[in-house]
């Protein structure tokens, strides 16, 4: 087969408009109203970039900790002022999850010098 297909960090940048390449962890999801999202994290990079179709595809750099549950109304889910549904929530925290060690400080730098293991 000679015809390349497009690699899926292409298709969704052009889908987002966002820079997504090879380097990047990615993920993307769409919900019962056929909204779209995409989720990109690159290692080494402190948060994670993320683009709803619904709010015009917008970049919103989020974290571990982005997804929020105390919405100005009981139980309203949101992300980086964005109000998300249940599942969406759901499907960004499982991309957090797996891209998380992508995200975390080499721990030779992390604050751990000079400890042995040895308890005293």
């Amino acid at each position: 087969m000679t015809d390349a297909q497009p690699a899926i960090e292409s298709l969704l940048a052009r889908l987002c408009g966002g820079e997504i390449t090879g380097k990047d962890y990615v993920g993307y999801f769409m919900n019962q109203h056929a909204e779209e999202l995409v989720f990109a994290q690159r290692r080494g990079e402190k948060t994670a970039r993320f683009w709803h179709s619904d709010a015009d595809w917008e970049l919103q750099r989020i974290g571990d900790h982005s997804i929020r549950l105390d919405g100005p109304m009981d139980g309203m889910i949101t992300v980086a002022d964005l109000i998300i549904s249940r599942e969406e929530a759901t499907w960004l925290s499982a991309c957090l999850a797996a891209s998380r060690h992508l995200r975390r400080v080499d721990s030779q730098s992390s604050g751990r010098e000079g400890d042995t293991g040895k308890k005293s």
